[in-house]
């Protein structure tokens, strides 16, 4: 996978900050991680958030999170772009209408089930704002 262009603001930090943006980096990694089999613990922002402080800590963690098989092109996407993939948002939504109808069965005041909901709801209208990354060209059968 071919690194995206630097971006100005992916430098390393001072030799004395590395290990608080790696620290972060493998913290988020871990959230992320553990999102992918607990529900309601979003995966993407924390991987996000990991590629973020990598770009910062660790280059060597940064392209090995850049070249992931799964998270590399969201990575990419995002880094590039500020893109979110259709398939991406569509189950952030999805997932976010089911917390969101869990949290009015189980709420014990609906007005906090309704707050809930309406920070997912803004969540889910800045997302589907943001562009989707452009199609892969199919290659020549």
């Amino acid at each position: 996978m071919e690194r995206p262009p630097e971006m100005p603001h992916a430098t390393l930090a001072p030799p004395r900050w590395r290990w608080a943006w790696l620290l972060l980096a493998y913290v988020a990694l871990a959230l992320g991680v553990v999102g992918l089999a607990l529900p309601g613990l979003p995966t993407t922002p924390f991987v996000l958030l990991a590629a973020f402080a990598a770009a910062r800590g660790s280059r060597r963690l940064h392209d090995g999170l850049l070249a992931h098989r799964t998270f590399g092109p969201m990575i990419a996407a995002w880094e590039r772009e500020g893109a979110i993939s259709r398939r991406a948002k569509w189950t952030a939504t999805s997932l976010m209408t089911v917390c969101a109808v869990v949290m009015f069965v189980v709420a014990s005041r609906p007005a906090l089930a309704a707050i809930g909901t309406a920070t997912m709801l803004v969540v889910a209208v800045w997302m589907w704002r943001r562009p989707e990354p452009p199609a892969a060209p199919t290659p020549p059968s």
